[in-house]
């Protein structure tokens, strides 16, 4: 398996640091509001990652944290006149639902930066005895001129960074680029006591810490959006190695941004769009599907228009998929042919093309097609002759290649009840366009199979012949 280091910038053969077992963290949300489609991209492009990975047999402790401490969240706690920690509470929970609904598998663990005070405010304290930090006015910076390799990340030395950078004006910091790792407290602020005075931890300095206490010292992958990789990873990296003296990540996964209607998604130009309001109109499936049609390093158009051919080929594949579900209970064979063998054999080629895709930098764009011709395969080759356990066979492949994927996974069967109503549905149809033979032609099928349907005043009833 390789995979695309962000800090080399080329694709390396992934060896974890324990055999068999990843040590995975990735940057989660601030939790002051629904997040959006951009988030969601991010959100599902890990979750494939990591359930790839479990596929291939690797157990993943994969955390991905909370941020429920910083501006944003304290700014709107105030504008609803409640803690920042009820508005913390009230959107884990919103985006519990919404990651529920978009079929991403629930972390290892989801630390809160807030339940980690202590061991942030013990992480700063070593990072001062280092000489690696300094404290002004109850303010603690991490001085980055101390840490000579600041910038590698981003393949940048600290004065192209410099110049390149929105940097806020403090006359207390050594440097325009030293940034804030603890931050003393102001009016109205949450705070927490600290050898500094009151005050609230920095943004990076949360997930270094938790990365730390969770996942050790050195850690297999860290993942998050194309923005996260300066300044945020590259000082988590700057304050992680000078207090440890190692290597904090081995692998830097960074995925791409999603655009709007080729535009950058702003509220400004009113395509601003959560995740919730997409899944009100779009399954999961075809969200999913949609999301992984590119390569997570490649930037993703995002449009109705796409959304609605995402979910024509979900339809598609479905169909296969409803097809041999139908099958099993039709074919009447249940040992193979010789021909039944030869395809299944041709089966196994198809699982060997979809990993080698997958172990490409987790190539979903090209994992998808070898899917697609997977179907268009079984739908020449298997039918009503083929034995059932090849056509079980074609349905638990198309299932499995799709889990990493998150989707393929339901069920097309109906309950008798669904079906009768959808065939009452289309017979109410032909009535009202006045097409009485498919009416009626729907009326004798139900019939035949022992279905009675009754017009009455209050609409049409049904009951199976006693």
């Amino acid at each position: 398996m390789k995979i695309f280091n962000t800090m080399t910038r080329k694709k390396e053969d992934f060896v974890p640091i324990e055999e068999g077992k990843v040590r995975m963290y990735v940057c989660g949300p601030t939790v002051y509001n629904f997040f959006h489609i951009g988030n969601g991209r991010t959100f599902i492009i890990f979750d494939t990652i990591r359930k790839y990975l479990e596929y291939r047999g690797y157990e993943v402790n994969f955390v991905q944290n909370f941020t429920d401490i910083d501006d944003k969240m304290i700014k709107r706690a105030n504008e609803e006149d409640i803690t920042v920690k009820e508005l913390g509470d009230r959107f884990i929970k919103e985006y519990y639902k919404d990651a529920d609904a978009l079929e991403l598998k629930r972390a290892t663990t989801n630390p809160r930066a807030t339940e980690y005070i202590n061991e942030i405010i013990k992480f700063v304290k070593d990072l001062i005895d280092k000489g690696y930090a300094y404290e002004v006015d109850g303010d603690v910076y991490f001085d980055t001129k101390k840490f000579k390799e600041y910038g590698k990340l981003s393949g940048q030395n600290l004065d192209d960074l410099q110049a390149g950078a929105r940097i806020s004006v403090d006359e207390r910091k050594k440097d325009p680029m030293d940034f804030a790792v603890w931050k003393s407290q102001k009016p109205g602020e949450p705070a927490w006591k600290s050898p500094w005075g009151m005050g609230r931890p920095g943004w990076h300095i949360e997930c270094s810490c938790m990365a730390h206490k969770l996942l050790g010292e050195t850690i297999d992958i860290h993942g998050g959006g194309m923005d996260l990789i300066f300044p945020h990873h590259q000082n988590e990296i700057a304050q992680s190695e000078a207090r440890s003296g190692k290597k904090f990540v081995n692998y830097w996964i960074h995925a791409a941004y999603l655009n709007i209607d080729n535009k950058k998604m702003s509220k400004s130009l009113n395509n601003f769009f959560t995740a919730r309001e997409i899944l009100e109109k779009y399954d999961a499936d075809v969200i999913r599907f949609f999301m992984l049609s590119a390569h997570y390093r490649n930037q993703l158009n995002f449009s109705k228009e796409l959304l609605d051919s995402a979910k024509v080929s979900v339809e598609r594949i479905y169909n296969t998929i409803s097809n041999l579900e139908n099958l099993l209970g039709e074919v009447n064979n249940d040992f193979m042919t010789k021909d039944d063998k030869e395809f299944a054999n041709i089966l196994l080629s198809y699982r060997e093309k979809y990993i080698e895709k997958m172990d490409d930098d987790f190539n979903t764009a090209d994992a998808i097609s070898v899917i697609f011709d997977l179907i268009k395969d079984i739908n020449i080759n298997v039918n009503i002759n083929s034995s059932k356990e090849l056509v079980q066979q074609c349905l638990d492949l198309i299932r499995e290649l799709g889990l990493p994927l998150g989707i393929l996974q339901k069920s097309t069967k109906i309950s008798l009840e669904e079906r009768i109503e959808k065939l009452i549905d289309q017979r109410q149809k032909a009535r009202k366009d006045k097409n009485w033979a498919l009416a009626d032609k729907i009326r004798d099928e139900l019939n035949v199979e022992g279905i009675v349907l009754e017009d009455t005043p209050q609409g049409v009833r049904w009951h199976i012949k006693k």
